[in-house]
């Protein structure tokens, strides 16, 4: 039975490309609060992306392929959930922000969504701009995202899903190509973020760099082998250097 400060709850998840093919992910099961940070991390290939993918609820419009289980988002199953109802409960960024920036301008991504609720134009125009604020875009606010470097690209496509305001926040490697500056204004949004009660999974493989999550998550070959609070993960030397994660 679900709690209800349970912001995301996995039961018995797997998936596979295809029904004959090799188990992408097998047996997840998995609870996170609300409010809580947790970082995903593992090798490459270990299945960390489709993992948020499933969450996410947007495995079917990006992967053909067989899934089983459960995911329930705030209280709701994601099975049952058309695309805008899910846009309300959790957001993406993608590890590649081209696959969702399509607008003229920088503004334009931002209030897309917003617009397409059907928002007042006053509360649109409030959300980009302070999203703007907050990430330091105000010098690309009429930039066409497609020129922009693949750093304010992750940037532009974090602001976008900011200005829906979803509980829950999925974010795939978003520091992978931030210089310092981006990184510091992403994890310091981040931080505001679990202050005002959101939910955040992050994929990451740098740990340190996102040291103040809650709880730390280990794939391997498509299972969890480890879940456990940040400072335990983080001083098991044996577990990092042996899953070669340092």
């Amino acid at each position: 039975m679900e709690s209800c400060n349970e912001a995301v709850v996995v039961q018995d998840l797997t998936y596979q490309y295809h029904a004959s093919g090799p188990f992408i992910l097998r047996d997840i099961d998995f609870r996170i609060d609300r409010g809580e940070v947790v970082v995903i991390t593992g090798l490459s290939g270990c299945g960390k992306s489709t993992l948020c993918l499933c969450i996410s609820g947007l495995i079917h419009h990006h992967r053909n392929g067989v899934i089983s289980g459960k995911i329930i988002l705030n209280g709701k199953d994601t099975r049952g959930m058309r695309g805008p109802d899910l846009a309300l409960e959790v957001g993406m960024v993608f590890q590649d922000p081209d696959t969702q920036l399509f607008s003229p301008t920088v503004e334009d991504e931002i209030a897309f969504a917003p617009e397409n609720l059907c928002l007042p134009p006053e509360q649109i125009q409030e959300r980009v701009n302070n999203v703007i604020d907050t990430l330091g875009l105000a010098a690309l606010r009429h930039a066409n995202p497609y020129y922009l470097s693949g750093g304010e690209k992750h940037l532009v496509a974090l602001a976008a899903v900011l200005a829906l305001d979803p509980p829950v926040l999925i974010l795939d490697e978003v520091l992978s190509q931030l210089d310092s500056l981006g990184k510091k204004r992403v994890i310091t949004t981040l931080e505001i973020l679990r202050d005002k009660g959101k939910t955040i999974i992050a994929v990451e493989h740098n740990l340190e760099a996102l040291a103040f999550a809650d709880r730390f998550m280990v794939l391997e070959a498509g299972k969890i082998i480890r879940f456990d609070r940040t400072e335990k993960i983080l001083a098991d030397q044996d577990l990092l250097m042996t899953r070669r994660l340092i």
